[in-house]
């Protein structure tokens, strides 16, 4: 009888995880396979709110813990994280000896894992390549995974034919739509009134959550774009904001610090976490009449809650979008306007019954029965497929 075949997951924070959860549970209780899972990153970190936690809790036995020391989020420091990776996760793939490694998305984490892998003589599926986000180092890092990998499930067609371009195997590319829509459509969620008195949080008429990261390819502008946001919360003085934490990217530790005194002179009308759970987290978004920052979230899983989307700045810039997100300039007079169209009833009547360009159903089954069926004997690459050519 064969063995099952190890599909070792990389996971190195809250929203990646998050996103991939439903997949991971696929896997963990399929007996053709066996889970095995490198934990990283902010999972580590209480600064990031120990997340590996949340994952025990979930029932997913962890197999190797790979720490990174966060500490330092200066370009230098990002950098020795990302050495530190490649070289613990290195070590995680030669005592466990996986089949399949599988990774999401684009962060410096899982470009530490593609970069063992590929080293490691290890075939690689990845998750979300394929798409733009022209603020960010990120955008660099995941062309980077996409072509370490192996097997590609891209969100949208748009960003299938953008893998293809950079010269992968048609047959190892499956537009399956995004992980995080299927979370919104299939996680149980919290009662409104359940989650507040969880939390301690009243949410009042027009709950705001918002969320902001670094933007990674520009010089030091985090916390002046970030002031100005806060700015213009502050003239929406009779909404309850919820804010989640910034990733650990360069800058990230101001955006934090700036959160945490925010929500300290703001008390009772705003309330900050490092993570709040995945359940948490949508059951929160569920009960929002909009979301404001520069997270994918706001892009990808926002839109189908029905609801606006503020996506300020240049983080996102470049990813599909549906017609509920709102642009904006990371000035305080332009996401004031924006979030006030957002909450307008025209808006909110038509983010209602708005599509969102990233659903399929399924994804999830659909990812495992794939990587489950491969034949990783014939999936390492053995050329580029050059489109001039067919």
């Amino acid at each position: 009888m064969p063995q099952p075949r190890k599909i070792c997951v990389v996971t190195g924070t809250r929203a990646e995880y998050g996103l991939m959860r439903r997949l991971i549970s696929e896997l963990h209780n399929d007996p053709e396979l066996t889970l095995q899972l490198v934990v990283t990153g902010t999972h580590l970190e209480d600064a990031f709110g120990m997340t590996r936690n949340e994952i025990v809790a979930d029932g997913f036995p962890i197999d190797c813990e790979v720490p990174i020391d966060l500490s330092d989020d200066s370009r230098l420091g990002v950098s020795r994280s990302t050495a530190l990776g490649l070289e613990g996760i290195a070590k995680a793939f030669d005592q466990l000896q996986p089949d399949l490694v599988l990774l999401l998305g684009d962060r410096y984490e899982a470009f530490a894992a593609a970069t063992a892998a590929l080293f490691m003589n290890l075939p690689v599926a990845h998750l979300h390549g394929g798409e733009k986000t022209e603020g960010a180092m990120d955008e660099a890092l995941r062309h980077a995974i996409t072509k370490m990998s192996h097997l590609h499930f891209p969100s949208t067609e748009d960003y299938r034919q953008r893998i293809l371009q950079l010269g992968e195997d048609p047959a190892q590319v499956y537009c399956v739509g995004a992980p995080g829509v299927e979370n919104v459509l299939k996680t149980e969620l919290m009662a409104r009134e359940d989650l507040e008195a969880e939390l301690g949080f009243a949410f009042g008429d027009r709950l705001m959550m918002v969320t902001f990261h670094p933007v990674t390819l520009e010089n030091n502008t985090s916390k002046e774009q970030f002031q100005n946001l806060l700015d213009a919360l502050d003239r929406f003085g009779d909404s309850q904001i919820i804010i989640t934490k910034a990733n650990a990217d360069m800058g990230g530790h101001i955006i934090n610090q700036m959160i945490d005194d925010y929500g300290a002179k703001h008390p009772g009308r705003v309330a900050a976490y490092a993570s709040m759970g995945l359940v948490r987290y949508l059951s929160a978004m569920k009960c929002a009449k909009v979301v404001v920052g520069n997270s994918s979230s706001g892009i990808i899983e926002t839109p189908s809650f029905g609801m606006p989307t503020v996506n300020i700045g240049a983080r996102q810039k470049g990813r599909t979008r549906a017609d509920t997100v709102i642009d904006c300039k990371p000035t305080t007079d332009d996401i004031t306007q924006a979030i006030r169209k957002a909450l307008s009833d025209e808006v909110q009547a038509e983010a209602a019954t708005c599509e969102n360009p990233y659903a399929k159903p399924d994804t999830a089954k659909t990812v495992k029965d794939i990587v489950k069926a491969a034949d990783l004997s014939s999936v390492l690459k053995k050329s580029f497929h050059d489109l001039r050519a067919q």
